[in-house]
């Protein structure tokens, strides 16, 4: 078998698919892509039994025929050779394979096909199609506020809550919460999956901002379909937690602050800050906010005054920087809206601006005064 491919075309879709392959994988054969030829188009496949990639693109090839390639070394060769045609061939009894390139020759030890697992087939599933753009702001505002403790199994994925003609993305690991709607959708569906943070940082980083993806799903896995790829996640068998009983609905207290001036003033407050807590105090007024930290037991302090918009009561309120400084780099719009009832509950930040079929809601926990 010996077909013909653009490097840098083969390279594109490597670099996706590679996404699914594990350094230590369960089985060797995971280590490889699988290969498949049928009437010039080639598929390719790689899978960690969570994560299946698929992607194709076309070749010119003599016959039809599957082989499963080491991923590393095939990776590392496209990479360091320029752009030109490339002519792969396989020898179907060793399974040997060759490149050829107009620098020269590379001969490599391909593996029988027959091994690797077979991809999760779309049985009795549901569907919804949303616009990529949608999709890459509904994984990256959720994804950091995913939690890493495996004991809190359904916290490590994010909810996305199918709710008829609206998704909800969740993401919460009990210091902080986020939930970003999406309204307008073609949907008449109602359910709720819960997806691991692995399989949608694949999707984001394989998505580009046009056209739609198609989003279908059943019991065990959620497949997403856009151009030419598809991304098949196994999703997590876990029951989420009512994230809506921990909003606080009550909030009068409201500060409008310019976001990138509040990133950078914690940057520095932070640096000040004990390092166990994170502990930054804002003291919010009528026109202005005071943010400062203190470790006491360096004898370590910092403080420093910006502008705000303030409607409320003066309050004083302490919260971890990290969680707040996350929260702001994920935000796009100039100005903030912090949100609070008092310093013993939850403070919500939104964005001043949104288009007008999504809303974003971020909650950060209280950190108790006092180091």
């Amino acid at each position: 078998m010996k077909f013909e491919v653009s490097s840098s075309e083969l390279l594109k879709q490597l670099n996706i698919s590679i996404g699914a392959i594990n350094p230590n994988p369960v089985l060797p054969i995971m280590e490889n892509f699988l290969f498949d030829i049928r009437d010039n188009v080639l598929t390719i496949t790689s899978t960690n039994l969570e994560i299946t990639i698929i992607t194709s693109l076309d070749v010119t090839a003599d016959e039809n025929g599957t082989i499963a390639i080491p991923a590393k070394i095939l990776l590392e060769t496209l990479k360091a050779l320029p752009d030109q045609p490339i002519i792969i061939t396989v020898d179907k009894e060793t399974n040997g394979i060759k490149i050829s390139s107009s620098f020269g020759m590379y001969r490599l030890a391909g593996n029988a096909p027959d091994d690797f697992p077979s991809s999760p087939v779309e049985d009795d599933v549901e569907a919804i199609t949303i616009s990529a753009r949608k999709l890459i702001k509904g994984i990256s505002n959720t994804i950091f506020a995913t939690s890493s403790d495996e004991l809190r199994l359904a916290m490590t994925g994010v909810l996305m809550q199918v709710d008829f003609n609206k998704i909800n993305f969740v993401a919460t690991d009990a210091h902080k919460l986020v939930k970003y709607t999406v309204a307008n959708l073609d949907s008449d569906i109602a359910k709720s999956l819960i997806i691991p943070k692995k399989g949608l940082s694949q999707v984001k980083n394989s998505l580009s901002e046009e056209g739609d993806v198609r989003i279908s799903f059943n019991k065990t896995n959620v497949f997403f379909a856009f151009g030419r790829t598809r991304i098949i996640c196994r999703l997590i068998d876990a029951k989420y937690p009512d994230y809506n009983a921990v909003i606080p609905v009550d909030n009068p207290n409201v500060a409008t602050i310019n976001r990138k001036d509040f990133m950078n003033a914690l940057r520095r407050i932070s640096i000040y800050a004990n390092k166990s807590t994170n502990q930054v105090i804002l003291n919010i007024s009528e026109r202005s906010m005071t943010i400062s930290a203190q470790d006491l037991d360096f004898s370590n302090e910092a403080t420093e005054q910006m502008n705000c918009t303030y409607e409320g009561e003066a309050m004083t309120i302490g919260f971890n920087a990290k969680f707040l400084s996350e929260m702001l780099a994920v935000l796009e719009t100039d100005e903030i809206k912090l949100q609070m009832s008092t310093p013993s509950r939850a403070g919500i930040i939104v964005p001043t601006e949104e288009e007008s079929d999504e809303a974003l809601l971020m909650l950060v926990m209280p950190v108790m005064m006092g180091n």
